[in-house]
Order: C-alpha cells, then structure tokens, then sequence
C-alpha cells in the first residue's frame, strides 16, 4: 500500500503544478469569456489535486514512510508545510475572483478588468514560485539534513 500512497502523493503535487501553471497560462490581459469559464473549472482541479496531496502527506507522515519521528524535528519539513499553507492562503484571493467574473460574465456579459486580472496572475505567480520550492525542502528532508 505505501508505493501507491506514494504514488498518488508524487501524481498530486504534478496535478497541483500542472493546473496553477495552466491557471496563470489562461489568465491574462487579454482574457475572454471562455477562458473566464475555464478558470473555475482549473481551480477546481488545482484544489482536488491539493487535497489529495495533502491526504497522501499525512498518511505518509503518520502511517508510511520513515514516520513522524523523522520529519516533524527537521526544519525542512515545517518550511514545506509552512510553503504548502502559505500557496493555499494565497490561492483564495484567484478563487474568489474567478468565481465573481464568471459570475459576472452570467450576469451581465462583463470580462473583469485589466487591474484584477493582473491581481490574480502576479498571486499565480508567486503560488508558482513557491512551488517551485517544495521539492527542494523535500528533498533536503528526505536526506535527513536539517535534523
């Protein structure tokens, strides 16, 4: 059972880089009315896809792998975790605005404006960049550097 928990971890975090990549990709200036449907419907995934992970997470930190003893004193696991909140925070603010222009665009057939999609794609951005730095906390974790 631990190799498909790992598995399914490793294929979420693809699915979470995947679908926030393609979040920032269909978000921008020149944003239509088909790319203000799709931008909940990647969300939705990038969301399902978080949760997974951090299911598969927490059972590899509580039941598989090298266990709690292990990862909860290293300071490469808490900067991970702390990354992981810190994405999801700030994964509210391009939630909520891409279900207010969809709703808008029901609505009243309104794109939202240039300024709040800049908004939402600089926080893309940034959800991206710290990402990008979870394998490097996992790894350095999984070495056991830092304990």
């Amino acid at each position: 059972m631990e190799p498909l928990i790992a598995y399914l971890h490793y294929l979420a975090i693809i699915l979470i880089a995947g679908f926030l990549v393609a979040e920032m990709v269909v978000c921008r200036p020149s944003l239509e009315a088909e790319q203000v449907r799709l931008l909940p419907r990647l969300d939705v995934v990038f969301f399902a896809a978080a949760l997974l992970a951090l299911a598969t997470g927490l059972l590899r930190l509580f039941v598989y792998a090298k266990g709690v003893g292990f990862y909860l004193p290293n300071p490469f696991f808490v900067a991970k975790m702390l990354l992981y909140i810190a994405i999801a925070t700030l994964s509210i603010k391009p939630t909520m605005s891409f279900i207010r222009w969809r709703r808008r665009l029901a609505e009243s057939g309104e794109l939202p404006p240039t300024p709040e999609i800049a908004t939402a794609r600089r926080v893309l951005h940034v959800e991206v960049a710290m990402l990008a730095l979870i394998p490097l906390m996992a790894v350095l974790m999984a070495r056991g550097i830092g304990r």
